[in-house]
């Protein structure tokens, strides 16, 4: 048992970059690819989320220290530490039993693929920490080791029914087909789902207007470049930075939004031909069936829409966090939130206005559940040794995955104790999630009718 836990962890250990480029050259072998192309779209994978993630790091280093200084300015101080995503992964993969996840991911995929529950196998394997983090925050509360991991299960099917729903949609926004988002961060549009349809009856709210609908109202000022500068200057007046500190901010945030869609086209150039290779072996053996290759979020970095919002939750989130009642953490590892701009990305279709609307709102849910975590997230960080931190001081993460998913599951059987809270709130995400799946699919369903009447309207022509 010791030496399988310990080859699962090497193997996690050498990051997404290498984990699932592997993965894909297996699997990409296994459909029929010839070997100089699996091994091409393997590497070229491992190139473009290599290039996403020094993207993101420059972004991240370049920003943190702005909105560092901002709340320097205004003299906040917050107990709870922001130990960022890749500390709770850390601290996750500390705990005892986090090796078990992996098999019990693998088999519940393999099983609902079989049984025809899901047409997506998930290759992102190397974000099973995410399930390990949800079971190490039952086990926080419950003290139950089997229940951590029925809730973990729980979790593993909701990323796929969630990812088959999303396929169509994240098509038609990142042009790449048969590759879908099985990242419980996506979870959180299921909450935005219904505030979105309310928002989509308000005729200013109604219209399309992304990224590219903004440069033909303002021009050049919305070109990557330009706004990227724009937005890095308005940082460094409010970081109070010199002048020469504040353009360099400034075209720092330029290169980031420049390069961001240049290398989303890897993503592209990598899993268009695993996706068809997968397609061709299930057309081959179930006829009728598609078969989706499951990735972490970064193959949609190149919308532009998504680092809009991205740039611009990070100010609303200190304000948030200056004046929200509850709060005590301080927002700084996890400024940078993907995880809120992904969700109003794709509940939206990429529509900015409803975007930034749906990141003001989420926002505060971040912070309540990073706060909410700070307790047994500190003391396994503190029992196993995982985190070295200051006597007194707590951890947690601002930018929680899936956050109202992930507390409401995690905290649920507190209602054993009279707090019937988090039993509301998952009814809510259950109901608001099945009625967006249904939603989703009736779109894709709608759009694949268009296609195959669209042949038979040629040929009578």
């Amino acid at each position: 048992m010791e030496i399988l836990s310990n080859v699962v962890n090497y193997l996690l250990s050498l990051g997404a970059a290498i984990f699932v480029p592997i993965i894909i050259i297996i699997a990409g072998l296994i459909v029929g690819m010839k070997v100089k192309d699996a091994i091409s779209s393997g590497i070229t994978l491992g190139v473009a989320f290599t290039g996403m993630t020094m993207l993101i790091s420059f972004m991240t280093g370049a920003i943190s220290p702005a909105a560092e200084a901002m709340l320097e300015t205004v003299g906040i101080s917050l107990p709870i530490v922001d130990g960022g995503w890749t500390t709770m992964s850390t601290i996750s993969w500390s705990w005892p039993y986090a090796f078990l996840m992996f098999p019990l991911m693998i088999g519940i995929n393999v099983l609902m693929l079989v049984i025809n529950k899901t047409n997506t196998f998930n290759a992102d394997l190397w974000n099973v920490w995410g399930k390990i983090f949800t079971a190490v925050a039952v086990v926080g509360i419950t003290g139950s080791v089997p229940l951590a991991f029925a809730v973990a299960a729980v979790q593993i099917v909701f990323e796929l029914k969630s990812a088959d729903a999303h396929q169509h949609r994240i098509e038609t926004l990142s042009g790449i087909p048969g590759v879908t988002c099985t990242h419980k961060m996506v979870f959180l549009a299921a909450i935005f789902y219904p505030i979105d349809k309310l928002l989509r009856k308000i005729p200013a709210l109604d219209k399309d207007f992304d990224a590219e609908s903004l440069k033909d109202k303002v021009g050049i000022f919305a070109e990557n470049h330009v706004l990227g500068f724009i937005l890095g200057c308005v940082f460094g007046v409010l970081a109070r930075y010199s002048i020469a500190e504040t353009l360099t901010l400034a075209i720092q945030a330029a290169t980031a939004l420049t390069l961001f869609p240049v290398i989303t086209k890897y993503f592209m150039q990598a899993l268009s031909p695993i996706s068809e290779a997968v397609s061709d072996f299930m057309n081959k053996r179930f006829e009728g069936r598609t078969l989706l290759v499951g990735l972490d979020w970064p193959f949609m970095g190149g919308s532009n829409e998504i680092w809009l919002a991205v740039i611009y939750s990070v100010p609303v989130t200190l304000i948030f966090s200056m004046f929200l009642p509850g709060n005590e953490i301080l927002p700084f590892a996890g400024i940078i939130n993907i995880a809120l701009a992904v969700p109003a990305f794709l509940v939206t279709g990429g529509n900015l206005l409803r975007m930034i609307i749906l990141c003001t709102i989420g926002s505060p849910i971040f912070l309540w559940v990073g706060t909410a975590f700070a307790p047994f997230m500190t003391n396994l960080a503190n029992t196993t040794g995982a985190v070295q931190l200051e006597a007194g001081k707590m951890i947690s993460n601002s930018s929680i995955d899936g956050p109202v998913f992930t507390y409401a599951f995690s905290h649920v059987f507190k209602f054993l104790e009279g707090n019937f809270i988090p039993l509301i709130i998952l009814i809510v995400w259950v109901v608001s999630f099945i009625f967006y799946y249904r939603d989703l699919m009736r779109e894709a369903k709608a759009a694949q009718q268009l296609e195959q009447e669209e042949p038979l309207e040629a040929a009578e022509a």
